[in-house]
């Protein structure tokens, strides 16, 4: 009857919330215990150690993949150590806890600059490639946030009475490449989950590596992995906000309502416009195992949150959620030789945009011409069209930035919907550049200018949304709200 419970890195930096809106406030109120805690790392960390998620700007990871000319990774390390340093003052205060928290990841990062200053000489030598070795870095230098958050946390639920129990799962001093099930076993063979609260390492060190599958994704799987091995009960993320029907900084807090129950096709579509709920493939293990997740507010611990199931169909067939993006990236291809042979051509850009890393929000396709909506950032987007004009070299390539302002549900097979949809964003006066509709039914997507984001937005919640009867909103969901002190 336990739950598999993770708690987002924003949450992670408010520790008396944590503590007394999550641990303090268990689900089952006879027991503090039969819960498992997935914790990502303090909100920024992962930022510093590897890059920006939004910006792209270098982390330590960044920096030391460009870095056979310079070691500016060395200052960004050691910045970081300051900052985890300072973090850990506010945390603990001053005295003996604070001095083992700041040894337990002094030595971490020590580790860490040895083996990539080892491997910085070592791939000076025409023999090794620094390429070669860039994702064990990579997974290396992730885990060290996790690690911190953890160990942190377990340390501060001692100090209040809590029977914690630190879990590691980065693999940090084993020589052991295992499968992620595997070390999940192993890790939780002598856990008595009647008396002891284990805090889990998002990251976790597997033999094919989480992300190389999963990118900033990781702690999600390891949260899924855990959930499903263990046959937990309920899977809960906590997270800073809810999940509602729009942003509420833009349809304005009266009119945002809370969604409470959706399914996890819902959930797919919001990962892929960026407002993840959880990653697909995680989900995928959850759905299969009909383990339900509950998304929760951390600062709003009375609330049940959205339950997200498998099974789930609203009883009226509707949209339930106004979402979308900002800075997409529109790259279209033009080649009058396209024609009869588009698989190829599609073939060939996927691979490219694969090997970026940009993520793709949709795609357009006609006789002669693909386009690619991307998320991602400028000098990506500028390096996939460099490879592609020398594939392609007779080819005409374009880029705009746009926004996607999409419509979700988990049954919107209503007559005349799309119809209703382009009405009521004609009716703001906005020119629509795209638009996508599946036979799924579960979202339509409006590719706008980026300017008109919040007037879509606006308009397709009024329009479909605000028709209906919600009753009274008792939160707002799915976006940060502000907070009085």
């Amino acid at each position: 009857m336990h739950t598999i419970e993770k708690i987002g890195g924003t949450s992670m930096s408010d520790y008396v919330s944590v503590r007394d809106n999550i641990i303090f406030k268990p689900s089952n109120p006879d027991t503090l215990y039969q819960r498992v805690f997935v914790v990502s790392a303090y909100g920024g960390m992962t930022d510093k150690l590897l890059e920006h998620k939004k910006s792209g700007q270098p982390g330590v990871y960044g920096l030391f993949a460009s870095s056979m000319e310079d070691k500016s990774w060395l200052q960004a390390l050691e910045q970081l150590k300051c900052e985890m340093y300072d973090l850990n003052l506010q945390l603990f205060g001053k005295g003996d806890q604070v001095i083992r928290a700041n040894n337990f990841i002094d030595e971490r990062l020590q580790e860490a600059q040895k083996c990539l200053s080892d491997l910085h000489s070592l791939c000076m030598h025409g023999h090794f490639a620094l390429d070669a070795h860039l994702e064990t870095v990579r997974e290396m230098l992730a885990s060290i946030g996790e690690a911190h958050s953890a160990w942190n946390m377990v340390e501060l639920l001692k100090r209040d009475g809590v029977n914690a129990c630190y879990v590691d799962l980065t693999g940090w001093d084993t020589n052991r490449h295992v499968s992620l099930d595997d070390r999940i076993r192993s890790a939780f063979q002598n856990i008595n989950l009647d008396v002891q609260l284990p805090v889990v390492t998002g990251y976790a060190h597997s033999a094919d590596g989480l992300m190389s599958s999963f990118n900033r994704g990781y702690s999600e799987m390891t949260f899924s992995r855990l959930a499903v091995l263990t046959n937990a009960r309920e899977a809960v993320i906590h997270k800073e906000f809810h999940l509602s029907s729009a942003d509420p900084r833009i349809v304005g807090e009266d009119n945002a309502v809370p969604i409470g129950r959706t399914n996890y096709d819902v959930a797919d579509q919001l990962a892929n416009l960026g407002m993840e709920a959880i990653h697909p493939k995680a989900a995928k293990g959850l759905r299969q195992h009909n383990v339900p997740l509950r998304v929760k507010n951390t600062f709003e611990p009375e609330h049940t949150g959205t339950l997200i199931t498998g099974d789930y169909v609203s009883s009226t067939p509707r949209v339930e959620i106004i979402a979308g993006c900002k800075g997409v990236y529109a790259l279209e291809l033009f080649d009058q030789d396209m024609a009869g042979s588009i698989e190829d051509y599609d073939r060939e850009i996927l691979a490219l945009i694969k090997r970026f890393r940009a993520h793709i929000v949709a795609k357009d396709t006609n006789a002669n011409t693909i386009t690619h909506y991307l998320t991602t950032n400028l000098k990506t987007v500028k390096r996939i069209r460099t490879a592609l004009a020398e594939r392609f070299p007779e080819a005409e390539l374009d880029q705009k930035k746009v926004a996607i302002a999409s419509a979700i549900g988990s049954d919107m097979e209503v007559p005349g919907i799309l119809a209703k949809a382009v009405a009521a964003v004609a009716e703001g006066n906005i020119s629509v550049l795209a638009i996508h509709q599946s036979m799924r039914q579960v979202d339509m997507q409006f590719v706008i200018e980026e300017t008109d984001y919040d007037s879509a937005v606006k308009s397709l919640h009024k329009a479909l949304v605000e028709v209906h009867d919600h009753g009274r909103a008792i939160c707002l969901a799915g976006y940060p709200v502000p907070r009085l002190n």
